[in-house]
């Protein structure tokens, strides 16, 4: 089956073009992210180029750091104002991906602090020093109820 010059895809062929799940692919399309051509005459979705460019760019957008809600808002603002350049909004969202990105590596670097001064507080118990204990806490094993 053709259309305007484009194949038509069932989910699957989708699916397999696109590294996405069928699940996903069925989430993004009840979300207005990607649309169907129709059904067939057994009743199944088809899919064109058009939602095959969908998915290319939901994909590359979530690598981006965005979220599914993001490049809805995304999604809507392109439909909405089609004269209206798209560019400064992904910029924008862009930016606060970057910003999540951010607050977790300082996170990320804060656990690992913590990793270091455990480590340096716990150094006998964790190399295996006899009657070390690692937290201040913690009854020695000796005087566990048996």
């Amino acid at each position: 089956m053709r259309m305007a010059g484009s194949e038509l895809m069932t989910v699957g062929e989708l699916s397999r073009r696109t590294g996405l799940s069928i699940k996903a692919i069925r989430e993004y399309e009840s979300l207005g992210l990607i649309f169907s051509a129709g059904r067939s005459e057994g009743n199944y979705r088809l899919f064109d180029e058009t939602a095959l460019w969908c998915a290319r760019v939901i994909t590359e957008m979530r690598s981006l750091g965005l979220t599914i809600k993001e490049i809805k808002q995304l999604g809507d603002a392109y439909l909405s104002d089609p004269d209206e350049p798209i560019g400064p909004r992904i910029a924008a969202a862009l930016d606060r991906a970057e910003q999540r990105v951010d607050t977790q590596i300082q996170e990320l670097e804060a656990l690992r602090r913590r990793i270091a001064d455990y480590r340096e507080r716990n150094a006998a118990a964790l190399a295996g020093a006899a009657n070390s204990d690692f937290a201040p806490n913690d009854p020695p094993r000796s005087q566990r109820a048996a």
